[in-house]
């Protein structure tokens, strides 16, 4: 066992300073209901700040997260993880699952038809009044409408119902309403969960190495020890731009998917590379995402666009723009925000992995996900998608009613590789936003791996929190160093 000793400096309000320290130390053998945890000190929002000060012993060779937490390689399989939950969870519904895109539907219409019909400036004459309340409209309506693109997400994993047509046909309707080009996203997502956290070849925020992150600033990679710490208004502002259009900036350009498209198997991704301009599209049947047996579903997806937006064109020319953006631009934006935030939580945080391709297979890559609480609206509007992610990457086709028995089924198997983060439930879920935009910023190889451990890597940060980033030699030194030796 390595001990981790952890030293803080606080900066308290009245300017003083005071100084505390405490130890962490992390075992190999930890129980099936364990997940790796932050010791009270390094984690709390309120001690995480820049003059963190951590001093490693006795870790070379150990793969470390950005905790300092000790990890060890899943060594379950796949089977184990299947035999473990109760037949039953694997059954599906159709009627239960058109139930529930019933409800949903109807609660969107309900909704509209009582803000459109009492909120009438005869029934509230203060514009201030009215305006603040048409916000709240499009708050609600973002919640309802994220529920059903989330079941619209269970027809594209055929967990909605046992046949594939219904899923098909309710999740293409569903997600074009919501201008989501479905068998698009479908074939995509689909490659995303057979290579989560395979640093080549998964889709879905793929996170930066050292090096690239280095290049974006102008800097390389052995510079990034000697950096400011990224101030917290840039941090904030790159999760507002984040949160308003990543999820367009996705579908357009393939931004934060893998940017290995030159291995497409049909040579498609010859010269492609993501970005606007970079020929790697979500709207495109000749994108490298795709092979040319799928291009009529790309232009199937293509069409369910085109007939929402002509709809959405029609309304707008008749009941007047302002009214359009109201009632639909601004619930979409903020279906996109919650849509961003669960992909981006599911998926970044300080004690996930991310592997190459030597030291990754599907259980490991499964198990590099997390499970957070959003209490009511997690549970019942988004339809648990937030609650039951993990088990959602072992077996995609167990509906999200089944989901929460299946999940204290596969715990015991994942033992401490099974992870969540459940503290201050809705609020906690927030909070996680900033902690990971400041905690996870690249990621690199732990200090001292060997074999397959080196492709293994943890995110790290400029801002001094967690374990600090390898201190590197500038290439140079670095290669009179080897021919010296």
């Amino acid at each position: 066992m390595s001990a981790i000793t952890v030293r803080r400096r606080y900066v308290h309000t009245t300017g003083e300073l005071n100084s505390a320290s405490s130890s962490a130390s992390t075992s190999i053998a930890a129980s099936p209901e364990d997940t790796p945890r932050q010791s009270p000190s390094s984690t709390s929002l309120s001690s995480l700040d820049s003059t963190a000060d951590f001093e490693l012993k006795h870790v070379n060779g150990k793969l470390l997260d950005t905790y300092g937490n000790e990890f060890q390689l899943p060594d379950f399989t796949i089977k184990q993880i299947r035999d473990a939950i109760p037949a039953h969870c694997f059954q599906r519904s159709g009627a239960k699952g058109l139930a529930y895109v019933a409800r949903d539907i109807a609660s969107l219409a309900a909704t509209f038809c009582l803000f459109h019909t009492f909120l009438t400036p005869e029934n509230v004459p203060s514009t201030p009044v009215r305006a603040v309340l048409w916000a709240a409209y499009t708050f609600v309506q973002g919640l309802f409408g994220t529920g059903l693109w989330v079941l619209a997400h269970e027809c594209g994993h055929q967990s909605f119902s046992p046949s594939k047509t219904l899923n098909d046909t309710v999740g293409w309707i569903c997600h074009s309403a919501l201008l989501v080009p479905y068998f698009s996203w479908k074939i995509s997502h689909g490659k995303h969960h057979k290579a989560t956290g395979n640093l080549q070849r998964d889709m879905v925020f793929v996170p930066r190495t050292r090096e690239e992150y280095a290049s974006r600033l102008g800097y390389y990679a052995h510079e990034l020890t000697e950096l400011m710490e990224e101030t917290p208004i840039i941090t904030a502002g790159t999760m507002i731009g984040q949160q308003l259009v990543g999820w367009l900036w996705y579908l357009s350009a393939n931004v934060t998917g893998h940017n290995h498209h030159e291995r497409q198997s049909e040579g498609r991704g010859k010269g492609k590379h993501n970005g606007f301009g970079g020929g790697v599209s979500h709207f495109d049947p000749s994108s490298p995402l795709y092979e040319a047996k799928d291009a009529k579903l790309i232009a199937l997806s293509d069409l369910g666009l085109a007939i929402t937006a002509t709809v959405l064109f029609l309304v707008g020319h008749k009941y007047g723009w302002a009214n359009l953006a109201v009632w639909y631009i601004a619930p979409y934006l903020w279906v996109n925000h919650w849509l961003v935030a669960i992909t981006y939580l599911q998926h970044t945080d300080p004690t996930l992995p991310h592997y190459e391709p030597q030291s990754w297979n599907f259980a490991r890559g499964a198990a590099a996900t997390i499970d957070r609480e959003f209490g009511f609206i997690g549970r019942h509007l988004f339809h648990g998608i937030i609650e039951t992610h993990v088990l959602h990457h072992y077996v995609s086709t167990i509906p999200f009613y089944n989901a929460d028995e299946a999940t204290e089924a596969i715990k015991p198997v994942m033992g401490q590789h099974y992870r969540s983060n459940v503290e201050g439930g809705p609020v906690g879920f927030l909070r996680s936003m900033w902690n990971s935009a400041r905690m996870c910023q690249w990621i690199e190889p732990c200090e001292g791996a060997e074999g397959e451990n080196k492709g293994v890597l943890f995110f790290r940060n400029r801002n001094g929190l967690g374990v600090p980033p390898q201190k590197m030699a500038p290439p140079g030194e670095l290669k009179a160093s080897k021919r010296g030796q």
